[in-house]
């Protein structure tokens, strides 16, 4: 498949932003489930992306910055995953998964171009820190601004050489990619959303948030549920619970001091 005009602009200035919310994490256009979908509403193929976005997002959980380590990628393997994806033109699970081994791959890609633009911040810093001692402010932010464009432009180039490369040629790569490589990496993939489980399951892990965990894992086989009205139901049991934590509060306690919840007590305090 083959890009228009307003798809190619529109593509660039999405993974630009995704590129950008790497370091601003404000609106989270850097996230798979995002990214992807932006480049699928541009291209005409917004249900396809989301599902390659939902599958490159709960893969994305065990990514985390930890020490001196970086994660993976994301807003690279995102946009540029998506943009294979579409290009490739084949939605059935086979494109999707060799998409999401392109994705796994690019990330780690993506690490290197991190590595250069992080390098290049430290003449950026320099630079604001001369502005600074002259007590040019507007020099400051300008080269702020410039070290976000950069952010930007690590994201966008790859992204538009992706688009400018032939459709054929995208094909016959993804065509020539052995079949253990890519069941190995979607193999990986797996191993890392359990981490990324895992991860969300020990930030959950108080006594009083088991039940409703558990009741998820209940709820979650009933075919007749949809996304929606499982999401109702969360909802409905989140807002009970926090009203019955506030009356056991306010009628053992006379509405002051802790409610033995720390989930609940967080929430009260906001």
């Amino acid at each position: 498949m083959e890009f228009s005009f307003i798809s190619i602009i529109l593509v660039l200035l999405f993974a630009f932003l995704a590129g950008m919310e790497g370091v601003l994490d404000q609106f989270q256009f850097h996230q798979p489930i995002i990214a992807c979908s932006l480049v699928g509403l541009a291209t005409g193929r917004l249900t396809e992306c989301i599902v390659l976005g939902g599958a490159l997002q709960i893969i994305a959980m065990g990514w985390s910055n930890i020490g001196a380590a970086i994660a993976p990628d994301a807003a690279l393997a995102s946009v540029a995953s998506a943009i294979i994806y579409v290009k490739a033109g084949n939605f059935d699970a086979s494109g999707r998964n060799v998409a999401i081994a392109a994705a796994i791959t690019l990330a780690t890609v993506g690490l290197v171009l991190a590595m250069v633009m992080r390098t290049v911040s430290v003449i950026i810093v320099h630079q604001a820190d001369k502005a600074a001692e002259n007590g040019n402010f507007r020099g400051v932010e300008i080269w702020h601004l410039i070290a976000l464009v950069g952010q930007g432009l690590r994201i966008m180039i790859p992204a538009g050489l992706l688009l400018f490369i032939p459709s054929e040629a995208i094909q016959a790569a993804l065509s020539s990619l052995p079949e253990e490589f890519t069941k190995g990496m979607t193999i990986g993939g797996g191993f890392v959303v359990a981490v990324g489980y895992a991860m969300v399951i020990n930030l959950m892990a108080t006594k009083e948030v088991w039940p409703f965990f558990f009741l998820g894992f209940a709820l979650a086989p009933l075919n007749e549920l949809t996304l929606i009205a499982t999401g109702i139901i969360g909802l409905a049991l989140a807002v009970i619970y926090l009203n019955l934590s506030n009356n056991n509060n306010n009628g053992s306690n006379g509405g002051t001091g802790s409610s033995g919840d720390p989930l609940g007590d967080i929430l009260n305090d906001y």
